[in-house]
């Protein structure tokens, strides 16, 4: 391992806000050496610390694969180094946060996020629409630092810092974990696409792993879920605050999965996937919002805004091929898809094609092959709605930021 990587917890530790009061995470060479470090949700993962609200929460986290990667080894390749996919996501938690109680509201706000020195993005068969857009699998390195990311991989881009956390989530009371196991495997029974308990890498593993006391039970990390996980929105940056429900005794708050940036959409299935430290603060709300259909933010509307003054834009509608069954509706196996060449209202079809055009461009006018567009999708481009009304033909848009590009 590389002599940097080994002292950069200690170099953290040491550049803390002077305010920060408590400080977890980051132990070990890996999430199974970090007693604060857990992959898995379930209501009985036992809490690794206790914070007031208020005080300062400072987490020093793993990127989504676990993976150490060398900053100065800046290579390409076919596939993640990573162990497996049963590693995914590592995150720092849970906190117990005291005064919180079943039917509260946990308001989180993030104060600030600090990259590592290198990042990750791949492209993988977990992508959206890779076998429409025509890519291989591959995986690249970024450098990064406090302003931007670049990688030998895709020269002449550079990718502005908008660092965020993919996954800000409490722990599921048990009979919400319940209801959810039971309808991700009748999901999963029908064909659906779906991650279903696997114990492989799990950790907690007493609890978790294949011979945990609630082996079996617990939930991946890889969608987000009414009470939080991997949202993977890249609004929710420093000065946003994230509604949280509170369902057990304390909440249990786990953040994890840090991306220095990505596009609306992450496209190619990873971000710019990164080693983090944030700091929290935390705030328990009474009588808050209805989340019963997952968590609520706010923050500045700068957030909103793409990173580039100017843009190129694609447009998508949902049109196919004769014949054609897109991928994501097959397991539902209807008979009239096949030969109708317009689905009506089909938001998935129609961010393909915005999408397939997006890449079409880049590949034209800069001269990437389809893969490294497709990554350059994943990190910049951000697929918007555009209207859900005019029928059959909603339509969803592909924005990229043309700031991006130094040649």
């Amino acid at each position: 391992m590389n002599a940097y990587l080994k002292i950069w917890p200690l170099l953290l530790l040491l550049s803390l806000p002077a305010r920060a009061d408590i400080v977890i995470g980051g132990e070990g060479a890996r999430c199974s050496e970090d007693p604060a470090c857990i992959n898995r949700f379930h209501s009985e993962i036992p809490m690794a610390a206790r914070a007031k609200p208020g005080e300062r929460i400072t987490m020093i986290g793993r990127d989504a694969g676990d993976m150490h990667l060398d900053p100065d080894e800046y290579s390409v390749a076919e596939s993640s180094p990573r162990d497996g996919f049963g590693v995914v996501h590592p995150m720092v938690g849970p906190v117990y946060i005291e005064g919180a109680a079943p039917g509260d509201v946990l308001a989180v706000t993030i104060e600030n996020i600090k990259p590592g020195p290198v990042g990750w993005t791949s492209a993988s068969e977990f992508g959206f629409a890779g076998d429409a857009v025509g890519s291989e699998s591959r995986f690249i390195l970024w450098r990064l630092n406090e302003e931007y990311a670049e990688s030998d991989a895709i020269p002449g881009v550079r990718i502005p810092n908008g660092s965020f956390p993919g996954v800000i989530a409490t722990m599921p009371a048990a009979d919400q974990l319940a209801a959810i196991l039971d309808r991700e495997q009748r999901l999963a029974d029908a064909g659906g696409a779906v991650f279903t308990p696997d114990t492989e890498f799990a950790e907690p593993s007493s609890l978790c792993g294949k011979e945990g006391t609630r082996s079996g039970e617990c939930l991946r990390t890889i969608p987000p879920r009414e009470h939080g996980g991997n949202m993977d929105i890249r609004y929710l940056g420093e000065g946003v605050t994230v509604y949280l429900p509170c369902n057990i005794e304390g909440c249990g708050l786990a953040i994890g999965d840090f991306h220095y940036a990505q596009g609306d959409g992450e496209v190619s299935g990873t971000a710019i996937e990164m080693d983090a430290e944030i700091t929290v603060t935390t705030q328990i709300v009474r009588d808050g919002p209805s989340l019963k259909q997952g968590p609520h933010f706010s923050g500045p509307a700068s957030l909103l805004a793409i990173p580039s003054k100017n843009f190129y834009a694609t447009t998508g509608i949902p049109v196919k091929a004769p014949d054609e069954v897109p991928r994501d509706i097959a397991y539902l196996a209807n008979s009239k898809v096949a030969g109708l060449p317009n689905l009506s209202k089909d938001l998935s079809l129609a961010a393909t094609n915005a999408l397939v055009a997006m890449i079409d461009y880049i590949v034209s006018e800069y001269g990437y092959d389809r893969t490294q567009a497709y990554m350059i999708a994943s990190v910049a481009v951000d697929l918007r709605i555009a209207q859900l009304v005019d029928v059959p033909n909603v339509g969803v848009t592909a924005i990229l930021p043309l700031d991006i590009f130094t040649k």
